[in-house]
């Protein structure tokens, strides 16, 4: 596939979204591997492999990853850069979710959690599809500030990670994943603070991690993470999921990788990953932004180990 820059309008002074100049293009090519000539000859780990993951899955080792994130497609019609997802039936799209869904359960360690997003819509099928397969533990439901509201229906703000695990053996840290929150009436014990501390920003306490996560920002334009890519998430939300449900060096495999917001995280985190995406221009932004972590560790909204709420630190 061969294009050029793919952002022509003069952006506003603040616009931070990433971009790909002719001569990254060619540079991250090199770095790629592509599935219908390097596949068998190269070692995926840490790789952003661009094909078709229907295809991909089969030629990964057994029993290799310790956590699946996948991010598929909704049962929306969507353009994902040169592909268009066609909206079906609530049947027609668990049938889809189960085609690709089986491929993935062998490459699976018995220990191994599985994470898979969708929005009201797909509830029923990701949860039967998922549970044909795996144990469930639980559904997140994160709020999506992002988006304009409806004229004759309620806005929709959130959309649900869906979380399995191979086993009832499985990795979760959560210690790592709690919350810094602001506490509104603290509370003392013979004048001492009673699970929470003072700061010059103010008084904070750890909070458990809980199935509701109202903390964080979609990427937009002057974000440094934000990509050309319709549906990326945030950072941070991979950040709660690789923490809790992985140990450092643990692998990862991520079949709709996007921009590759699965693998930069790993990478922050000390992990290792597997991405695949079809989309060569997504690949390649993934490519970029993998170059930039080497340098720039940061995760907006998690700092010293700390997830704050947002807003928190201000």
């Amino acid at each position: 596939m061969n294009f050029q820059n793919t952002n022509q309008k003069q952006r506003a002074p603040r616009n931070r979204t990433l971009d790909l100049s002719a001569e990254e293009i060619e540079l991250y090519r090199n770095r790629l591997v592509y599935f219908e000539t390097e596949m068998d000859s190269v070692n995926y780990c840490n790789k952003t492999i661009c094909g078709n993951n229907f295809e991909v899955l089969g030629h990964l080792a057994d029993e290799s990853f310790d956590l699946l994130f996948a991010d598929p497609p909704y049962n929306l019609t969507k353009l994902f850069g040169a592909e268009t997802f066609r909206q079906t039936s609530p049947d027609e799209y668990e049938i889809w979710l189960d085609s690709w869904l089986e491929k993935t359960v062998q490459l699976l360690k018995p220990t191994a959690s599985v994470y898979i997003c969708g929005d009201w819509r797909s509830a029923s099928a990701i949860q039967r599809a998922g549970t044909k397969y795996f144990r469930l533990q639980n559904r997140i439901t994160w709020e999506r500030e992002k988006g304009r509201g409806a004229r004759k229906n309620w806005k929709n703000s959130s959309e649900d990670i869906w979380f399995f695990t191979v086993s009832d053996d499985y990795v979760f840290n959560r210690e790592a994943v709690k919350i810094k929150r602001k506490v509104l009436a603290p509370y003392t014990e013979n004048g001492a603070p009673k699970d929470w501390e003072k700061s010059e920003r103010g008084n904070f306490r750890a909070t458990s991690p809980s199935n509701l996560w109202t903390d964080l920002t979609v990427p937009f334009w002057s974000m440094p993470e934000n990509t050309v890519h319709p549906t990326q998430k945030p950072e941070k939300l991979l950040a709660k999921i690789i923490l809790a449900s992985t140990n450092e060096k643990d692998l990862i495999l991520d079949p709709f990788a996007g921009s590759g917001t699965t693998a930069i995280v790993a990478k922050k985190l000390n992990r290792n990953f597997t991405a695949i995406e079809a989309d060569e221009h997504y690949c390649l932004l993934a490519e970029k932004r993998l170059e930039l972590a080497e340098n720039d560790k940061t995760i907006q909204g998690f700092s010293d180990g700390i997830f704050w709420d947002r807003n928190a630190r201000k």
